[in-house]
């Protein structure tokens, strides 16, 4: 009876053995795919307006959501999953969601990047205590978008279209999620 349970035990030992690390391989490869998309959203942002290079170089700062889905019929929603950068270093990944309601309809996808100024608008993320409410805005980057763009709150956001046509007239908020890397 005992060598039952043994042989049981191991064998569920094995099994775990074999697919746990299966897991985490694929939890890894999820977060450096967002990574790499993250430097090619950030490579992106800095072709379309060369100013902004000066803005990812000065930044306590800043949270870049490579590929944001957003979608709507009178109820929209948007997710999107991003990396945080504090000094220029890694520090963590986000999670945004976002709700809207209104007159809109269709789907695209989009870049999000937000600066902040300094620690305490920084700090304030990673609490999860941001939230963009409907009188928040983005500056849509084209050549030239981020001259004359100032700190709102220690809070800055571009974000750029990659594809997909929205009509929309509607008001909503952005929330996130931080996790620091271990």
């Amino acid at each position: 009876m005992k060598q039952k349970g043994l042989i049981r035990l191991s064998g569920f030992v094995l099994i775990a053995a074999f697919f746990l690390p299966a897991t985490l391989t694929a939890q890894n490869s999820k977060d450096n795919k967002i990574i790499e998309d993250s430097k090619e959203a950030k490579a992106e942002f800095i072709r379309t307006d060369g100013l902004m290079q000066n803005l990812f170089d000065n930044a306590y700062g800043y949270v870049i959501f490579p590929n944001v889905g957003k979608g709507a019929i009178g109820v929209g929603g948007a997710a999107g999953n991003g990396i945080v950068f504090e000094g220029g270093n890694m520090v963590g990944k986000a999670k945004m969601k976002q709700v809207s309601i209104g007159f809109q309809l269709g789907g695209q996808a989009y870049r999000e990047v937000i600066f902040f100024e300094d620690k305490a608008a920084l700090d304030r993320f990673k609490e999860n205590n941001l939230e963009f409410a409907a009188q928040a805005s983005a500056v849509a980057v084209t050549s030239g978008a981020s001259t004359n763009v100032k700190y709102r709150e220690g809070v800055m956001v571009f974000t750029q279209q990659k594809g997909g046509l929205m009509y929309e007239a509607s008001i909503g908020g952005q929330k996130f999620d931080y996790t620091a890397f271990e």
